[in-house]
């Protein structure tokens, strides 16, 4: 679910205290755009959404929300917005929050 060499690689090149605030700034940022995935979805911009939460997802190593963003970003740049599963995504960013936010000490900070 979370690519932790992905994580350990990013903390050891900005350095701690960069590391911490980058992790703020996705988790505030990413947040944003998932409230705004809850709205209707007339008011969506899905593909632009889902591209900018998959590379979001990539820099901190949120691999399988990262997958899913991926694949529901080409389903909607091949006019299947409709068929996106905004449910399974936004669980996935809830379970792999959490595991990040569990192993973060652990996987990073220990290492």
């Amino acid at each position: 679910m979370i690519d932790w060499d992905r994580v350990r690689n990013l903390r050891d090149e900005i350095g701690a205290d960069a590391f911490e605030e980058v992790v703020d700034l996705f988790l505030e940022e990413v947040q944003t755009e998932i409230d705004r995935l809850r709205a209707p979805r007339e008011a969506l911009d899905i593909e632009g959404q889902l591209h900018f939460l998959k590379g979001s997802a990539l820099n901190l190593g949120f691999i399988a929300f990262s997958d899913l963003c991926h694949a529901g970003e080409a389903a909607a740049a091949a006019g299947q917005g409709g068929r996106v599963d905004l449910t399974e995504i936004l669980c996935c960013f809830e379970q792999s929050k959490a595991a990040f936010l569990a192993g973060l000490t652990a996987e990073v900070m220990a290492a």
